[in-house]
């Protein structure tokens, strides 16, 4: 048999003909995928909304030569909220353009990083302020940054090996971790790290989405943004592409 299915979630689509798409899928046993949506320009279109960017299907395709064909969908989630908030919009681009740059076809972490994702974007759906979605998305990063196997050392002294408990810290995002005080004058290491920042972080990273810890109930949007734009950064220098979503929200953070 040709035919196959598997739940996925909508990346990103452009144009194969004047009448066809191309939809780039993260599926949950097949990592990336590309699929032919036929004639899904059309109104007669069967797959029509269910194609749209950030839905989850569960679908039905025939393999092919180039391209495996889409011939049914099932909306699982259409995350419809995300398309009525801008702020949910562009944090929610943000993060499958985070899948579409690190994910890749037979994906060997696929079921994790698609749960990952469905979760992700069904806590900022249902997000009911600013400060829902950032901790949706932060803890969207470091998850996915364990998964992709380049998190940041938040322990332990890069340098020295000791442990670093209630005391300030330096973080050294091209070493990957954090510095003690008293080894970042020898490394020349300035980005100065609270420690209740980085517990913050640790709480992030433990958390699943669906657990409302203290650290939750607490962050304000400053602290957010300030864990966010760290751990962008992070993640933009190990990635070989470019985060278009990113200019986007500096604009909405302007």
């Amino acid at each position: 048999m040709n035919n196959y299915v598997t739940d996925a979630i909508n990346l990103k689509s452009y144009n194969l003909s004047d009448a066809d798409k191309i939809i780039v899928l993260y599926s949950k046993d097949k990592g990336i995928l590309k699929g032919v949506a036929k004639g899904l320009k059309k109104t007669t279109s069967k797959l029509g909304a269910r194609m749209d960017l950030m839905v989850a299907n569960n679908l039905t395709l025939i393999k092919g030569k180039t391209f495996d064909r889409i011939c049914q969908a099932q909306s699982l989630n259409t995350f419809k909220n995300i398309r009525k908030d801008i702020d949910k919009l562009v944090y929610s681009s943000y993060i499958t353009e985070m899948v579409t740059n690190f994910g890749v076809e037979d994906d060997p972490s696929s079921k994790e990083i698609y749960d990952l994702l469905y979760k992700a974007l069904n806590r900022i759906d249902l997000a009911t302020k600013k400060e829902d979605i950032l901790i949706a998305v932060i803890k969207f990063q470091l998850k996915m940054m364990l998964i992709e196997g380049f998190s940041l050392e938040l322990d332990s002294c890069l340098c020295c090996g000791n442990q670093i408990l209630n005391e300030d810290m330096f973080l050294s995002l091209p070493m990957g971790g954090v510095i003690c005080k008293d080894c970042h004058e020898e490394l020349n290491v300035n980005l100065k790290l609270n420690y209740k920042l980085r517990d913050f972080l640790q709480a992030m990273l433990q958390f699943d989405f669906d657990y409302e810890s203290e650290y939750d109930k607490k962050a304000t949007i400053k602290i957010l943004d300030v864990c966010f734009n760290l751990l962008s950064r992070h993640i933009l220098a190990h990635s070989t592409k470019k985060f278009k979503s990113l200019k986007s929200i500096e604009t909405l953070s302007a």
